[in-house]
């Protein structure tokens, strides 16, 4: 068991941030636009990205020390999603929120 320190604290709500950005873009922005915005690869991505994060926030909540795997997994998937969000047009804030989670998630599994 760990305590909650500023920084999980941190992580906890990039990885939530994360996930409402990643979920919320693909079955919105993503579904409307489709295109490129919809191709599987790109597509399952960020819906790996949104689960991964979920679940690496649900880990640190729970005060498992096992979130630092999750944590370690997190940060790939979260830079796999900004580099494919970088790709297509109207994706910035999106990359930019997986760079930022990927930060974050990198420090928590260190």
């Amino acid at each position: 068991m760990h305590a909650m320190t500023p920084e999980m604290q941190s992580c906890i709500d990039e990885c939530l941030a994360c996930y409402r950005t990643c979920l919320g873009e693909a079955m919105n922005h993503c579904l409307e636009a489709g295109g490129e915005h919809t191709e599987p690869a790109h597509f399952r991505t960020m819906i790996a990205c949104a689960e991964m994060c979920r679940t690496s926030a649900h880990l640190m909540l729970t005060g498992s020390d096992l979130h630092r795997h999750s944590c370690a997994a997190c940060a790939e998937i979260c830079e796999a999603c900004a580099e494919s969000c970088e790709g297509i047009e109207g994706m910035e804030s999106c990359a930019a929120q997986c760079r930022r989670c990927a930060e974050s998630c990198r420090r928590m599994a260190a």
